[in-house]
């Protein structure tokens, strides 16, 4: 926490205290000038955030707002970090991620930022063979390698290590991880994995090779297939704990196990909940340490990986921004390493430009911002402390219940954990649906006309296990409707947009209509009549004052001209001859999928 200094100056000394009751009822002052009638408590609650997991943001914290105090960085419980010096020396370890055999882009990342190499190998990746020449020219002493394999893990890892022998890289020199993760690949592929091997490469690492760790604690399949941040947590402390019993039964003493296992989390837009996130994650693992008796074994080495979900298609010029805030967010939470995806990562195999923007979203904050100069920056906020400790409690209680269904493995056959996680992202995507989680350039001021972002295709990446989810998908699959019609026809489905009354009276709902349907694919008309628009559904767009005096006319008058439905922006009311009523929190995709089906654009 923030010590003041002893110098006998009190910041805000000369001001009166203020009671927490004095600024709840200066609040509902506020509220009940906008309609609601509230006090006290209730007050501050109608200003309150849901999150998932049941958690809440409130409007205000205090030094009242308890937490268990952090530690030190270095030391147990290592919320503030697992190393004493963080990142100060040279920032986080900038990973960048490889899917196929292209040697000069891995030397273009490393000749130009890059600190270390993220290789997808096997299915969907790089082939086996592949590797001595892909890292060829590398200097395997500097950059560290780690290995994403499934089941190909054994002779990928044994490939690369007789690359290291042929190069000349002494074993106490070798540096990365040779990304065993057979519960990983289960939920990813729902194929089960031997986990003999992995123990076997953990044994060889703990006895010759003290800067490789052999496994991978990867939380991306289950943040992917719709978890929370909780369930991400959750899910990450069972798998460790699950690697932690295979390894002592291999031979390892709890430290060697510890000391073999590398953790992997994703990075959202949603910065303080990343940053808490990942704070939460190195208690949650100081308490497994210490519960098995190894608490200086408890500092967890996390990899960040800015959200795949996150990543839209449509205007994915976007996805920079969600990624540079995803990042800045991994860094101030304490990652040791962070991949940052590319702009362009859900069309295809990203270019030269989007891999170096990737790359340098990561410099500019470490060289220009130098954000890794401060250790645990957001440490001592009362907010950040109070999440931090309200994830971390939701995040053991379903480790807990993981646990109950007889560890990672149970959970995963029997399904239960796929149901959790397909319930959490049922309610999520009821968010999205309606708005309430808008997504930049598709569900909020999407652009019917941009030029399509063309990729070549991407290796397939593993399937058959938990799904994975995107949070555009909904609006993706309506925005593919619109353009197949558009390619069958020449032309985009339309819907005329009919302004009552001056322009300080429409534009904001005229505005708000046009957003909603070009979300869907929908091109909205202003101009002409609506026999000159070419749409056979029209949305009226005014005040309410003006909804009264003129919108059963005008609604009789469209009708009368062709119009096959019409809607009202605004709240559902008694307007005849209204078929439907667009607004803020209305399920748009319902509203624009009914919308295509009527206008006869096939799915």
């Amino acid at each position: 926490m923030t010590v003041l200094p002893d110098d006998g100056l009190e910041l805000a000394g000369e001001f009166p205290d203020v009671p927490h009751e004095q600024w709840q009822r200066l609040v509902a002052g506020v509220l009940r000038k906008s309609g609601k009638d509230v006090e006290g408590a209730a007050a501050e609650e109608a200003l309150s955030t849901a999150l998932e997991d049941g958690l809440r943001t409130r409007p205000l914290y205090t030094a009242h707002d308890s937490a268990p105090e952090p530690g030190l960085p270095g030391f147990a419980p290592f919320v503030r970090g697992a190393r004493a010096e963080g990142n100060t020396v040279g920032g986080w370890d900038v990973r960048q991620r490889h899917t196929v055999a292209d040697r000069d882009a891995v030397l273009g990342d490393l000749e130009n930022g890059v600190t270390s190499l993220w290789l997808t190998v096997g299915d969907g990746g790089i082939a086996v063979p592949d590797l001595d020449r892909v890292l060829d020219g590398v200097y395997l002493d500097l950059a560290p390698v780690v290995l994403d394999a499934g089941r190909d893990t054994e002779p990928a890892a044994r490939e690369l290590l007789r690359v290291y022998e042929e190069r000349g890289v002494a074993r106490d020199a070798a540096r990365g991880n040779l990304g065993a993760d057979p519960l990983g690949y289960e939920a990813r592929t729902g194929q089960r994995c031997d986990t003999a091997p992995a123990a076997e490469l953990a044994r060889l690492c703990a006895g010759e090779y003290p800067g490789l760790r052999a496994l991978t604690v990867d939380a991306l399949p289950y943040h992917e297939a719709g978890g929370s941040a909780a369930q991400e947590l959750g899910c990450s402390l069972a798998t460790g704990v699950a690697y932690l019993r295979e390894l002592s039964g291999a031979g390892l003493d709890v430290e060697q196990a510890c000391a073999q296992l590398e953790f992997r989390y994703a990075a959202t837009a949603d910065q303080f909940l990343t940053i808490a996130k990942l704070r939460a994650a190195r208690r949650l693992w100081a308490r497994v340490a210490e519960v098995c008796g190894a608490p200086r074994a408890g500092a967890q080495l996390q990899h960040v990986v800015t959200s795949p979900v996150m990543m839209t298609r449509r205007d994915p010029w976007v996805n920079m921004l969600r990624a540079t805030i995803a990042t800045l967010a991994a860094g101030a939470g304490g990652a040791d390493a962070v991949t940052v995806l590319p702009f362009d990562h859900a069309l295809g195999l990203p270019d030269a430009f989007a891999r170096r923007i990737a790359r340098n979203t990561s410099t500019i904050l470490i060289e220009e911002s130098h954000l890794a100069r401060v250790i645990d920056p957001a440490g001592g906020s009362w907010y950040v402390e109070r999440l931090t400790d309200e994830l971390a409690h939701a995040g053991w209680e379903f480790f807990q219940r993981i646990e109950r269904l007889g560890g990672m493995p149970a959970a995963l056959r029997s399904g239960d954990l796929e149901r959790d996680l397909a319930e959490t992202w049922q309610a999520r995507a009821g968010l999205l649906a309606k708005r309430r989680e808008p997504i930049t350039g598709v569900s909020e001021f999407p652009f019917l006309a941009e030029k399509p972002v063309v990729r070549a295709s991407a290796p397939e990446p593993r399937s058959g296990g938990l799904p994975r989810v995107r949070r555009d998908e909904a609006y993706e699959a309506l925005r593919a409707r619109s353009d197949a019609h558009l390619a069958a026809t020449g032309s985009r489905p339309r819907v005329f947009l009919a302004a009552l009354g001056p322009a300080a009276a429409h534009t904001a709902r005229l505005t708000f209509a046009s957003n909603l349907f070009q979300a869907g694919g929908i091109e909205p008309v202003t101009e002409g009549t609506f026999e000159e628009s070419g749409a056979t559904e029209a949305v009226l767009c005014s005040s309410d004052a003006l909804y009264a005096e003129q919108a059963e006319a005008v609604v009789r008058d469209l009708k009368a001209a062709g119009a096959r439905h019409v809607f009202l922006a605004g709240r559902p009311g008694e307007y005849p001859g209204v078929d439907a009523y667009v607004f803020a929190g209305c399920d748009a995709v319902a509203v624009l999928s009914a919308t295509l089906d009527r206008m006869g654009v096939v799915s």
